[in-house]
Order: structure tokens, then sequence, then C-alpha cells
């Protein structure tokens, strides 16, 4: 294949059309590890409460990807030098930084792995490519890492007006239909600059930030944290859990190679070798649907039930409140289902559980956004803000929340 057909472009529905702007680019996009990421969702769950939100992660990267061009585009018409090394090393940061993400997003790492987070994986994918193609992503990967001296550049991959965050705001919103989600990232590129190695907003936008920061908000609770999806991601990671309980103890499960592999093995950090890494690479949604049809039909009482509710949409009951539940009411709902379906204690508390969530649309403590005056002075946004109080949207917001089976 000519080097020329690799500048290829791709219709993309939010934006249109975006191009690849390199050849080693297109070669990273190709590449098995990458092309994975169109079997994983982006949304885990959410599509249990919005049929529409069955984008991918391969969707999110690629369009994180091209709005880093236009930032960079718009930083260099301000006079910000970027080479063009400095570019496709920015290109390629956002274009791999969710491609250590295991199936259903955030699953995996609280069930069939310990303490391995996708950012960890991230890396270890980025290493791996890095030998492959000579070398040519170690300026990406020191960018990923924050160790460039430019502190810009990590801002622009992970910092609270990203690309990332721009893009996946934008991308959820239209795919679930939440229409208060919708920021206007070309809006927000057009007004960035650079300010004393700081990534800053012109003061014209300070409108633009304001939508930004409420839609995020807004995203969270709606969309993200929403009561179905939450219940629904907390049934798949017990499911893993419980699935690799049963493994560990000698039970044959159903299951692909690659998740037959995870749910054998004790993966930490310390023992994620190249090969374990390929093997996480064969892993995708398609293997926990795949598995949860079979776990319907086997005789463990937790894997059969879990599983019947994720296919079947017929979810635990959820209820949310400030303060935290008392232990009596957890313990009556267990008894109730211990008594009810003969199970024990271990098996009604994978049905009778507790957590908490917590929503902050904008931090004021780590990396705030700042908005340039014309006067050369800096300030924080939440501070210049006249609309509305933006330090009240800075709050910490928890919930306490309790799940449990809806018939009694």
């Amino acid at each position: 294949m000519n080097s020329q057909n690799k500048l290829k472009i791709i219709n993309d529905p939010i934006y249109g059309f975006i191009t690849i702007p390199s050849v080693l680019i297109f070669e990273l996009i190709e590449h098995r590890y990458f092309q994975r990421l169109r079997r994983i969702s982006q949304m885990g769950m959410s599509y249990l409460v919005y049929p529409g939100a069955h984008h991918t992660r391969f969707h999110h990267a690629i369009g994180a990807m091209h709005l880093m061009q236009k930032a960079v585009q718009v930083l260099r018409f301000k006079g910000i030098e970027i080479s063009d090394k400095e570019s496709e090393a920015l290109y390629i940061a956002i274009l791999l930084h969710d491609i250590g993400h295991g199936p259903f997003s955030h699953a995996m790492e609280r069930s069939i792995v310990e303490n391995v987070d996708h950012e960890y994986i991230s890396l270890l994918f980025m290493d791996a490519l890095n030998q492959k193609f000579n070398n040519r992503l170690t300026l990406a990967i020191q960018i990923f890492k924050n160790k460039y001296p430019r502190n810009f550049f990590y801002q622009l991959i992970s910092g609270q007006l990203d690309m990332d965050r721009m893009d996946y705001l934008k991308r959820d919103s239209f795919y679930t239909g939440v229409s208060e989600g919708s920021v206007n990232s070309e809006r927000l590129i057009s007004m960035l600059n650079v300010f004393e190695d700081n990534l800053v907003v012109e003061e014209k936008a300070i409108y633009s930030v304001e939508k930004f920061i409420i839609a995020r908000r807004l995203m969270y609770w709606q969309v993200y944290l929403h009561k179905t999806s939450l219940v629904a991601e907390q049934l798949v990671t017990r499911l893993l859990k419980r699935a690799k309980e049963l493994t560990i103890s000698g039970k044959k499960l159903s299951a692909s190679k690659a998740l037959t592999f995870f749910l054998k093995t004790a993966v930490s950090k310390e023992n994620f070798s190249v090969e374990t890494l390929n093997t996480f690479a064969k892993l995708d949604d398609t293997d926990i649907i795949s598995a949860m049809k079979s776990w319907v039909d086997e005789d463990d009482f937790v894997l059969k039930n879990i599983s019947e509710m994720l296919l079947n949409r017929d979810l635990l009951k959820i209820e949310m409140q400030q303060e935290d539940f008392s232990e009596e009411k957890i313990s009556n709902k267990k008894n109730i289902i211990m008594q009810k379906y003969n199970i024990t204690e271990e098996e009604a508390s994978y049905f009778v559980f507790t957590g908490q969530i917590t929503n902050q649309a904008y931090s004021m403590e780590k990396d705030m956004i700042n908005l340039y005056k014309k006067s050369g002075e800096v300030i924080d946004v939440a501070n210049a803000s006249d609309q509305l109080n933006l330090k009240a949207l800075s709050k910490k917001v928890v919930k306490n929340y309790m799940c449990y089976p809806k018939t009694e």
C-alpha cells in the first residue's frame, strides 16, 4: 500500500470529516491493539438506560484526536510554537489515552485484576507499540506521563478542559440524547491560549466555560451516575468476581480462552507480563456477554441470577440518600433473601450491598480553569463568573446508595 493512501478521512457523526494526520498514526489505528476499541463500549452498561449509547472507545479516541488537531492549529495561530514532532506526539498521546480499557470500561479493574487500572494498562500498550514502531512513541509517552517540560501539553490530554472531556461530553450527549450535556467544543478550543506554560482560556469565553462545567455536572447525574447504570455496572463487577471465585475453587465455567485466563490467574501490576497484555488485548465486551449467556444455565445461584438480571434488564432496586444506611436495614434485606432462596450470607451479599458516589463538576484545588484577561491578569473561572456561582459547583456532592432485590 502506498503511504499517501494511509492519510485517510473518517466520517464522524459529531464533527463530520476527520483527517488522519500522519502515516504513523494511521498504522497505530490499524494495529489490533487499537482496533479492539471498536468492541469496547464507551459507556459501559448505559445502553440499558439510553438505547442509543452503543458508541465505542474507538469513536471517542478518534474524536479526541480530531479535537487535539484543532487545538494545535489554534495555539499555533496565536504564536505558540509547537513543532511537527510535538504535534504528532500530542495526537498519539490523546489517541491512545484509553487503549487500556477492558470490557464494559471499569468492571474488570474492580473484579478480576488486582488494583490494575486502565491508565496503567494503557501505558503498557503504549510501551509495546513503542517497541514495534522503533521508539517513535517515546515523546508521546513522555507527554502522557507528564514528564515533558511543556506543562500545557499534559493539560491538553489530562486537565479540567482537556480534549478527552470535550469529546466524551459532546459525544455521550449525542448518543444518549441528553441534550443538557452538549458542549461547544469548537468555541472553547478557539479561545484557548498559553500563559507561563499553562493552558488558559480567553476571558470572552467565560460563558462557554460555565456551560461546559454545568454540562459536565448534569451528565454525571443524568447519565454516568444514573441509578440504573450504576446498578448494572455493580452487577457486572460482582458477576466477574463470583466467576473468578468459582474458577479458582476448581469449577469449570464456559468462557473464552482470554476470559478464562483472567478468571483462573491472579493478575496484578507485578506479574502483568507481555503475554498477559496480549491476552488482555483479546478481551472485549463480547467475551462478557457470551459468558453471561452460558452462565444463565449454571447451577450456582449467584452466577445464574446475576447473568439473567443483566441479559434481561431485570435489575436490583436502588435507594439513594445523603446519610449512611443502617446496619440493621442491610441485615434485614439480606435475611429476607437468605430465607426466601435458602442461600448463605456470602451469596446474599452479592444482591444486597451499599456504596457511595461522588460528583464534583469543577475542582478549585487541582488544575483550575484559568481565564486570561486583556490586562494580562489570570484568574480562576470560579472567581470571575458573574452568571452562576461556580464555587457552589466545585463542592463535592456525596450520595450513599443501597441495592437489593425488588421482590421480597
